[in-house]
């Protein structure tokens, strides 16, 4: 795997974080940029894990806690969140080995069966998992009006956690509705996942924008190569993240570099997921509220 792994280290504005040493570069970028910036979306896994029956892709590679850590150094990141990739379906034992690596510097979104246990959340919540993921790329449509989901989304309501939802953009406009009326946050991956053949022009986009006025609903400016490629990819990504701001504001934006891009692995990296960011977002100071301020209130690095 072709693993491009640079750019610059950050620091928290007013709070100096203990982190490993980076390097006169990194160095040199922290006290520029002054603020403790959050990777909010990458994996963890290796191939000595056992993958799901129903997976959509498997992993040739291994994206290890180690190589992980090194990422997030090497791009600049205070803090991270892990995100349970869907090929390891509800084993997030991995994921938490990793939260439990580095407590106060990351945090963790699970994906768990609907009748999971109140134990095993509390279990989680221990080890900092935030919130639970629905990946619904393949997948029909959760029947949230079901006693089982109803009682699944209120403990998650009694946590304190959010629900981060990926989905085909079309489909937004069905599958949120009854997650905000939970009065959880609800975070939509990669740009709402815009049809590539339609760019902004997706219906389903512009369901995504309607959320905006509602508070309760975030977008990840992530995955840029999801919605689109070459240079009609960047064109989309530009003029949605533009929307979005408008939209959504910056106090409901957030950044990920989606390392280690899974599926797009020679064709991105972190360094220039990052500076993609300051493109989608030029103003400095709504790009530090996107890349600090907001993930560290929505992910709890802040209690």
């Amino acid at each position: 795997m072709n693993r491009r792994l640079f750019c610059r280290t950050l620091i928290a504005g007013g709070v100096t974080l203990a982190l490993p040493a980076r390097g006169r570069a990194a160095e040199a970028g922290s006290a520029a940029d002054g603020v403790a910036a959050v990777d909010t979306h990458a994996h963890v896994f290796t191939r000595a894990l056992t993958l799901t029956g129903d997976r959509r892709y498997a992993p040739d590679y291994d994206a290890s806690i180690a190589d992980y850590r090194a990422m997030l150094d090497r791009n600049g990141m205070a803090r991270g969140v892990l995100i349970q990739p869907s090929f390891l379906g509800t084993d997030n034992g991995y994921m938490v080995s990793a939260l439990r690596s580095a407590p106060e510097r990351l945090r963790g979104i699970a994906v768990l069966d609907p009748g999971a246990e109140t134990a095993t959340l509390r279990d989680l919540a221990g080890a900092g998992v935030v919130g639970l993921r629905l990946n619904l790329i393949g997948r029909p449509d959760p029947d949230f009006t079901s006693p089982v989901w109803r009682a699944h989304l209120a403990r998650v309501a009694d946590f304190g956690w959010q629900i981060e939802v990926q989905a085909e953009a079309r489909r937004l406009a069905r599958l949120l509705p009854p997650l905000v009326e939970t009065g959880v946050p609800v975070v939509v991956d990669h740009f709402g996942r815009i049809a590539p053949a339609l760019g902004i022009a997706d219906p389903g986009f512009a369901d995504l924008l309607g959320f905006g006025r509602g508070g309760r609903v975030w977008v990840k400016l992530s995955g840029a190569y999801r919605i689109g490629s070459g240079e009609a990819g960047r064109q989309t990504a530009l003029e949605a993240a533009e929307r979005l701001r408008g939209a959504f504001g910056a106090r409901r934006l957030l950044w990920g570099s989606d390392w280690p891009h899974t599926q797009f692995e020679t064709q991105a990296s972190p360094a220039e997921a990052r500076r993609d960011l300051d493109v989608w977002v030029p103003d400095p100071v709504e790009r530090r509220i996107v890349l600090a301020e907001t993930p560290a209130a929505l992910f709890r690095f802040d209690r």
